[in-house]
């Protein structure tokens, strides 16, 4: 995504497709989580011999139309963008579908570095950064599969008692449930 923090390519970008007319690709409108949406996406190979930037295969924009199903509120969104991918190795439907994608690996990042704080962990050698990465997508996909609760709120619940940790886990009698405990054993 060309960003703020590169304002003369975002606003290149932006100057390119400012008189866009229709788009190149649109989605079908979808219901998702109480609301209805839709993406567009324009693409362009203008820029690729101006833009200093290196391997572009094109440039394009992608706007996102998400309606409130209750309050009726639409919001637009514009997201401004570049690829190394050419017209020939990813149409545009192609290219909004990566951008589809790449949300989810972002979204998962979101969750390990908001609950786990990782953009600051200070290990840095060996394989101990692969390793407490890999610890730490295995409790987020622990929680995930056996808390109702968010994944913040179940790690808030855990870090207070490290016991919970082992009950949780069904390590010790306390997670078993009281009639299996209760009943005699032949």
């Amino acid at each position: 995504m060309a960003k703020d923090n590169q304002p003369t390519l975002a606003a290149d970008i932006r100057l390119n497709f400012q008189d866009r007319g229709e788009p190149d690709f649109r989605e079908r409108p979808e219901l998702k989580h109480g609301r209805i949406e839709s993406r567009a996406i324009w693409t362009s190979t203008k820029l690729n011999a101006y833009l200093d930037f290196p391997a572009v295969g094109q440039v394009f924009v992608i706007e996102r139309t998400i309606t409130n199903k209750k309050t009726g509120k639409t919001t637009i969104e514009t997201v401004y963008g570049l690829t190394d991918h050419t017209p020939e190795s990813a149409s545009p439907k192609r290219l909004l579908a990566f951008n589809r994608s790449h949300w989810g690996v972002e979204a998962h990042h979101w969750i390990l570095d908001w609950n786990w704080d990782e953009d600051r962990c200070t290990i840095r050698t060996g394989h101990g950064p692969e390793n407490m990465t890999r610890l730490r997508r295995f409790a987020t996909g622990l929680i995930k599969a056996k808390s109702t609760d968010s994944v913040s709120a179940t790690i808030d619940k855990l870090a207070r008692k490290v016991r919970r940790v082992f009950d949780y886990l069904g390590m010790t009698a306390n997670s078993v449930p009281r009639a299996a405990r209760a009943a005699p054993v032949s």
